[in-house]
């Protein structure tokens, strides 16, 4: 499949419907995969892992391909090394829930981060979490994260942070980062939400310890997540959400938790999202990875091109559509950014973010507290598309003087 035959598969995409560019928040589904999720209700409504009739095994083998196809995708050794999850929130909780804290225990995350990669750090009562600051050109700071992590020395117990980030586009060295925390005996966790769909990766050359992603992000369905790591790893984290297929054995005098994965998916899966996530899987595999992130910098620099000399408009992060992917975020000195989102909805039939996009903290500190506006596209957007999006805020940016 190619980026023009994955475009006519998505059923939401037609000649006079919106231009969709909210992919970062989650991204359209070609119709393979809501074909799959049909299947499955209407095909094989059953329960895999479980039953051995032909309906159950058929669950199960396409459970196991999903699981396969992911771990082909990121570059994982295979099916055991993955966890299912709701989103990257669940599977980044799992962790940070899972893990045995002792007191004097420090986290470093970024000062970029996805309220998911902060909150359930901070959670923990016996947990100091410090944060690594960006560049004054919205580049990671390399120098200052190791320092960091030299300052916390054996007390470093992780080192958290978002490979690409939702609020700009910008990625981190991830490799060097995690060379840096392994230099200092800490875990080292990467949310992968707005990387793995959108570029190539590959977590064993990267050396995390625990990868985590969305598949709603990905053209898969809503409620399915992943967590990459390893079986080892795995069982180094209390579940929780223990229960159902989680025990090798249990008896009215206690219990054994399965090795590995298992123990961290309790309770009945989310069978349909199988069917429709070995589907994405299957369609970003055959796509090359490399087109796809090349047809967003594309989008990215006509967006960014046509609004930067606009009035009272800047982009967060650097210049370079290049160092943000598929993502134009901008800050509107003296208008209301979720204004422009709604009249660019209303009056062009375009579909942007507006707001704090849980980067909270971020806009706090640098006192933008209505936030930005944001364009995000994926690999079956169109350069006309974006054209009609710089025309689109132009006008916008014309009629509509600052406060």
């Amino acid at each position: 499949m190619n980026l023009k035959q994955l475009r006519e598969s998505v059923p939401t995409i037609s000649e006079n419907g919106p231009i969709y560019l909210d992919n970062a928040c989650v991204t359209l589904r070609p119709q393979p995969v809501i074909d799959a999720i049909n299947h499955y209700y209407t095909r094989e409504p059953s329960c895999g892992g479980r039953s051995a009739h032909k309906w159950g095994m058929a669950v199960t083998r396409t459970e196991f391909s999903a699981r396969d196809g992911i771990a082909k995708l990121v570059g994982a050794e295979g099916a055991s090394n993955v966890v299912f999850s709701r989103n990257t929130t669940q599977a980044i909780n799992q962790v940070a829930h899972g893990i045995n804290w002792s007191k004097g225990d420090i986290v470093i995350i970024s000062d970029k981060e996805h309220n998911s990669n902060s909150i359930p750090w901070r959670m923990q009562e016996s947990v100091e979490v410090k944060v690594t600051k960006t560049n004054e050109d919205g580049r990671f700071d390399l120098e200052q994260f190791e320092q960091l992590c030299s300052e916390a020395g054996s007390n470093l117990r992780m080192v958290a942070l978002s490979h690409s980030r939702n609020l700009d586009g910008t990625s981190i060295p991830a490799k060097e980062c995690g060379k840096i925390a392994k230099d200092h005996d800490a875990l080292y966790l990467l949310d992968a939400a707005q990387s793995v769909p959108h570029r190539p990766v590959n977590i064993r050359e990267i050396g995390a310890d625990f990868v985590a992603f969305s598949i709603h992000k990905m053209m898969g369905p809503s409620g399915m997540g992943a967590l990459i790591g390893s079986p080892e790893g795995f069982d180094q984290l209390k579940s929780i959400a223990a229960g159902g297929q989680t025990v090798s054995h249990s008896s009215l005098d206690g219990f054994t938790f399965k090795p590995g994965a298992p123990h961290l998916e309790g309770g009945l899966g989310h069978y349909a999202g199988y069917y429709g996530t070995n589907s994405a899987v299957k369609i970003l595999n055959e796509l090359s990875m490399e087109q796809v992130h090349n047809r967003e910098v594309e989008i990215n620099t006509i967006i960014s091109n046509g609004v930067k000399d606009l009035d009272g408009m800047s982009i967060i992060g650097p210049e370079s559509a290049e160092e943000r992917g598929g993502i134009t975020s901008i800050l509107m000195e003296g208008r209301d950014p979720h204004q422009f989102s709604m009249l660019l909805d209303e009056a062009f039939g375009i579909y942007a973010r507006s707001g704090l996009h849980c980067v909270d903290p971020w806009f706090h500190e640098n006192q933008t507290p209505r936030g930005s506006l944001r364009f995000s596209s994926y690999a079956y957007n169109t350069l006309d598309e974006a054209k009609l999006a710089v025309e689109a805020i132009t006008e916008l940016v014309e009629a509509i003087p600052r406060s």
